[in-house]
């Protein structure tokens, strides 16, 4: 990414005055994986969700891109919005997004939601191999192995299969270019900048970032003095925002506690 802006894709749900809540989705899919909870959330908050760089509707540059350069996009896409304060919200990747955004602008964020993501995900070999192996042969040869992290078995089978046409429909570029940002994440040294309250949720059975990735973060943002609580959702694997709608987000509306 240049020095240019991307445009991202986004879209606006809630009552105007209430209180703004951003939402960012994992790698591999885009905005739609909130819908099943985004019609509790949009009754309390009003909702921005976006798609990531190189996903959705949003542009995609050329790799390879960085969780802070992600963050950066973030901040300007709110800027152009005129939100200057408002809760943060994020699966996997989204969360990793806005745990970054939280340590560099920590008078932006009022609350923070950071679900089934880690502030280091090694080891590095193996976000560079499935990066190449996108780039040589497509997301659609990784998919499967992928969508089935993501989910319990359990999940029903509409559900999995929406999702992984939201898989396969992510740009080359754009997913091989996150899994480089992925591979060279170590958010671990600014978690202590992190002021805002924070919950940590994971899934009980997310065998891509376990309840310990969450139990770090706390940890993490504690030491700089913020609170920060971890939220297991049983009953989900990666994916719980999808898989647990409702658990997740009856978690996430402890962030209407704080005025944005």
């Amino acid at each position: 990414m240049g020095t240019e802006r991307v445009k991202l894709g986004y879209d606006i749900t809630g009552p105007t005055e209430a209180p703004i809540l951003v939402l960012g989705s994992s790698l591999g899919t885009t905005r739609a994986m909130w819908d099943g909870a985004l019609p509790t959330l949009a009754h309390e908050f009003r909702v921005i969700r976006y798609d990531h760089v190189g996903h959705g509707t949003s542009e995609v540059p050329a790799g390879p891109y960085t969780v802070d350069g992600l963050a950066a996009e973030l901040a300007a896409l709110l800027d152009q919005l005129g939100v200057d304060h408002a809760h943060h919200a994020g699966v996997s990747l989204g969360g990793m997004v806005a745990m970054q955004f939280a340590a560099r602008h920590p008078d932006r964020v009022a609350r923070l939601g950071v679900i089934c993501s880690s502030a280091h995900l090694p080891p590095a070999q193996a976000w560079q191999q499935r990066a190449d192996a996108v780039r040589e042969d497509g997301v659609e040869s990784i998919a499967d192995v992928v969508v089935g992290r993501w989910f319990t078995d359990k999940a029903p089978p509409e559900m999995v299969q929406a999702t992984h046409a939201q898989l396969t429909a992510t740009p080359t570029e754009g997913y091989a270019a996150c899994c480089d940002a992925i591979r060279d994440m170590d958010l671990r040294p600014v978690l202590d900048q992190i002021t805002a309250p924070t919950v940590a949720i994971a899934g009980s059975e997310d065998p891509a970032t376990p309840v310990v990735h969450a139990e770090t973060i706390a940890a993490g943002i504690r030491a700089g003095g913020a609170s920060a609580t971890v939220v297991v959702i049983d009953g989900a694997a990666h994916l719980a925002a999808v898989e647990r709608p409702h658990a997740v987000a009856d978690a996430l509306l402890t962030l209407r506690n704080a005025r944005t």
